[in-house]
């Protein structure tokens, strides 16, 4: 199970960090990632961490944002710094048994999803 939370209202240029709640261990059992969703566009992959820790980024978001871990809480962490209107979504967290890291499809567990809003 998945608990996403963290999401607001910000204004472009601002920071906020978004959290992913596992209900056990998720280290090389699971690979975790955000995706978000904006209506009328498909999910799209934000960034993730596969089941030997290597860390993979949009290019869209590649250098702003940064994902984390905390091991012994089970959470996951995305910091997402100099945030622009077009981060605006619902973000949700997944965490995948196996697949590709970067495909929707390969997850089998979702959270409910954070809103994430930025204004101009």
């Amino acid at each position: 199970q998945l608990q996403a939370s963290g999401g607001g209202l910000v204004q472009a240029g601002e920071s906020l960090r978004v959290s992913c709640a596992a209900s056990e261990r998720t280290q090389w059992r699971y690979a975790m990632s955000w995706f978000r969703l904006v209506p009328g566009k498909e999910r799209e992959f934000v960034g993730g961490i596969s089941w030997s820790d290597t860390y993979y980024y949009a290019d869209s978001v590649e250098g702003r944002f940064t994902i984390s871990r905390d091991n012994a809480k089970n959470v996951v962490y995305l910091q997402m710094n100099s945030l622009e209107p077009e981060d605006t979504a619902v973000y949700y967290c997944a965490a995948a048994v196996s697949g590709s890291v970067r495909l929707a499809a390969s997850y089998q567990y979702w959270g409910q999803g954070t809103q994430v809003t930025v204004s101009s």
